[in-house]
């Protein structure tokens, strides 16, 4: 079953940014484009808006406006609208579900950490099990020019970021453009040495090389399966989400894998997704790992 690229749209700048973003981007991988809004009655003093038919009638109205702006600018695109009852995390997992990714509205990147994605945002993409890109209220197509890569963060074992560098690829590909793979490594503690770790690093050379060679070996089968996508690895000591916010001003599109992290005030996406989120300036796909 091919799946559609659904866009959540509340009516915000932010959101129909992000149609705009998805818009783009099932045209460019021959996908429909689904636009759902979740809606929930609220009550209101006025009498005319106290009828949820009413409420009902305006929702349907403003998606099914988003969606023909969508269709005037993208005449060959396919093009569905629904309106769906419920609470919004509720509502767009589940549209998430059924769809190749979800794209969703940020409100963009400053000094507060924390007030930004948006409670809805961050709880959508911890429970999503399928990609949830982030586009800003000031994305632009011209971002996407030739010469911006796609980056993509790449850790541990080949396995733990294949997702990631799967749907890095596939955008690449889409859109002729280059993928810059970043694997960012520290100084371990002095007890995470081990004769077996001690005996690695050495028939690698050493730190540097032996992460080198960890990241050319996660790349290759990609690049065997798109072996006209142009790849730069970049390999740089730091913390992850330093090293990736570093090249982000290369980026049309960033590219984080992310496992749910559950603690006692709820699931977190993780630090690295958490920081790149906030503070990148271009839109942002978090990729669930399996």
């Amino acid at each position: 079953m091919t799946r559609p690229i659904t866009a959540g749209v509340d009516g915000t700048e932010e959101s129909l940014a992000a149609l705009a973003w998805a818009a783009r981007e099932a045209v460019r991988r021959r996908l429909a484009l689904r636009v759902v809004h979740a809606w929930r009655f609220q009550s209101y003093e006025a009498i005319e808006a106290a009828d949820p038919d009413v409420q009902l009638g305006w929702a349907r109205e403003a998606v099914g406006e988003a969606a023909r702006t969508v269709t005037e600018r993208h005449p060959e695109l396919e093009v569905s609208t629904d309106v769906v009852e419920g609470g919004g995390v509720d509502a767009l997992v589940a549209a998430a579900a059924e769809a190749e990714m979800l794209v969703l509205g940020s409100r963009g990147h400053g000094r507060v950490v924390g007030f930004l994605v948006g409670s809805v945002g961050q709880q959508v993409i911890v429970e999503s099990a399928r990609p949830v890109v982030l586009v800003r209220a000031r994305d632009e197509p011209a971002a996407e020019a030739a010469g911006r890569e796609i980056v993509v963060g790449q850790q541990g074992d080949p396995q733990d970021s294949a997702e990631a560098l799967r749907f890095a690829f596939e955008t690449a590909a889409a859109r002729g453009a280059a993928v810059r793979a970043v694997r960012a490594w520290t100084l371990p503690p002095l007890f995470a040495y081990s004769p077996a770790s001690l005996k690695l690093l050495d028939e690698a050379g050493g730190l540097e090389p032996y992460e080198k060679k960890a990241l050319a070996a996660a790349l290759q089968p990609w690049r065997d399966r798109f072996p006209d996508v142009p790849v730069v690895e970049h390999v740089e000591m730091g913390s992850a989400g330093q090293v990736l916010l570093s090249v982000a001003g290369q980026a049309q599109l960033m590219v984080v894998g992310r496992r749910a992290h559950r603690t006692a005030v709820g699931a977190r996406i993780g630090s690295v997704a958490h920081g790149v989120l906030h503070h990148a300036g271009c839109p942002v796909a978090v990729v669930p790992q399996a």
